[in-house]
């Protein structure tokens, strides 16, 4: 008892010289990111559809034309020597995919070259992807499997290591693919005439879809989440600026753009991002097709996801922070494209959109509960962001009926997001760590049901996740109060987002993946 009256007495003394005015300066900011948010959120949609209504395509925006080999003369000396990488490490569930799927690309066999990098640590696994090789080998497919003896650099040293060998110097063009993407046999006919019409364009990407987006509903809200990216963000950095980020795969890159930027750098976990931003700083542009699809796989457990996400929000804000003088300093780029690639590009979305989520709907507004002098108005915690969650949720209507529990599991994962984010900004912890999605391919229709299952069962101290279940009491308690005590209403959002927490945290998310 006495404790709790010395608790009391400490909380009327701190609350109003303390307390209040900095839940009210943290209000102030999360409203001020809340709205940056909202006007970029609503003029890439303006975009969008002043692109559909003006009927604004890649092929009418850039000279498209079909390859042709009808000049005896020049036979499949008109069509460019392409080298096709696909990097690999462990992926002992999706190769034959992969490689199948590039070799069936419909290009003639003496214009392209396959490179297989292997970094595969596991025995096993090298043997079945060399055995695999030959196999495509005795074919008739020039491919070459490719190892080296450390894995110095990661995915950005395999592929500058694979750069080093003489044949490549025959090519003009390289494309790469990760292991479990599978792009269909029309993909660089589709894709090659942009280059070979366009000397200004150094890169042109392809759309992910996702062959497991129906596995769980982790999957398909990672698809929702995805499907804006590329249905929304992609395009209007294409049509517009003519810059995007480069997605690390299904992309096809001109090899002297790619060396005049410097080649593959290896001093972020984004060594994809970088490269394109460095080209696009040589004055180089980019074109983004929608509607060329490339199969690929998403995360099917949480931890895989987890680390993939660690990634993706660690990486862009360390290379903004090594990148943002560049920039700024560029003379070769208008000042709008740099106005885009630091503002729009990086500081809205790879800062401000992790930050203001968990801070503002996971930390702050909760805290008000407790201090009714700080108020939030309607406009900030639900108009704007019911219009920005809508704005997100349209690049999937499929899933639309399902963007209640997107909202919630988006919540919960901007908790990690946040914090990469936060030690790519300062440099701290695993900004530089590595490490490679791990891929279920088909292993979870094998017949040996019971033996896949037993594989992906986690033992409980893997399961909990300490960090969701602390955030899952702090809500749960704000959202208490404020039934008990409160006049906002704010407990109905407050428990739904404890039980996403707690959910998350006792690993039944993402933990053993359905067939």
């Amino acid at each position: 008892m006495e404790a709790a009256e010395q608790i009391a007495v400490v909380w009327k003394q701190v609350r109003g010289p303390v307390i209040v005015p900095l839940l009210r300066a943290s209000v102030m900011v999360c409203l001020a990111m809340c709205v940056i948010l909202f006007v970029e959120k609503v003029y890439m949609a303006v975009v969008i559809v002043a692109m559909r209504l003006i009927g604004r395509r890649p092929e009418r925006q850039w000279r498209w034309e079909p390859l042709r080999d009808d000049d005896p003369e020049l036979g499949n000396a008109a069509y460019p020597m392409v080298l096709v990488q696909i990097p690999m490490y462990n992926e002992r569930e999706v190769y034959k995919k992969s490689i199948g799927a590039v070799c069936g690309l419909s290009w003639p066999s003496d214009r392209i070259v396959i490179q297989v990098l292997d970094d595969s640590t596991e025995p096993a696994i090298k043997e079945l992807v060399q055995v695999e090789c030959q196999r495509w080998a005795n074919k008739g497919v020039n491919i070459k499997y490719e190892i080296r003896d450390n894995r110095r650099g990661y995915k950005a040293g395999a592929l500058k290591e694979g750069m080093k060998h003489g044949y490549v110097k025959d090519c003009d063009f390289v494309v790469i693919f990760d292991a479990d993407f599978q792009p269909e046999p029309d993909y660089l006919s589709r894709a090659m005439p942009f280059l070979i019409h366009n000397p200004e364009i150094a890169l042109v990407q392809a759309r992910w879809v996702f062959v497991n987006a129906n596995e769980c509903l982790m999957t398909r809200m990672q698809e929702m989440s995805l499907d804006y990216h590329f249905k929304v963000e992609q395009e209007v950095g294409s049509s517009a600026y003519a810059f995007f980020g480069f997605n690390g795969t299904a992309g096809v890159w001109r090899i002297s753009a790619l060396n005049e930027a410097g080649g593959w750098k290896d001093r972020t976990t984004v060594e994809d991002m970088d490269l394109a931003v460095r080209a696009s700083l040589k004055g180089w542009k980019f074109v983004y097709l929608g509607d060329l699809r490339v199969k690929s796989e998403l995360p099917s457990t949480f931890k895989a996801f987890r680390y993939q996400q660690h990634r993706w929000s660690c990486g862009p804000a360390n290379l903004f922070r090594k990148m943002l003088m560049e920039i700024v300093k560029n003379q070769k780029v208008t000042l709008w494209k740099k106005i885009y690639v630091i503002y729009n590009f990086f500081f809205v979305r790879k800062i401000i959109g992790h930050i203001l989520t968990s801070v503002f709907y996971c930390l702050v507004i909760p805290a008000t509960v407790f201090v009714p002098e700080v108020e939030i108005p309607r406009w900030g915690y639900f108009y704007i962001p019911t219009v920005i969650t809508l704005l997100n949720a349209v690049g999937t209507p499929r899933s639309f009926h399902l963007v209640i529990f997107w909202v919630l599991f988006e919540n919960v994962m901007s908790l990690h997001r946040t914090k990469a984010t936060f030690s790519g900004l300062l440099e701290l912890g695993r900004v530089n760590e590595w490490v490679v999605t791990e891929k279920l391919g088909d292993v979870l229709k094998m017949k040996v049901q019971s033996k896949v299952t037993k594989k992906l069962r986690m033992r409980i101290r893997e399961r909990l996740q300490l960090l969701e279940l602390g955030v899952a009491a702090y809500i749960f308690f704000c959202g208490s109060y404020d039934l008990l005590f409160g006049k906002r209403y704010y407990y109905i959002f407050l428990f739904m987002q404890s039980i996403a927490f707690f959910v998350v945290g006792v690993g039944f998310v993402g933990t053993l993946v359905p067939n």
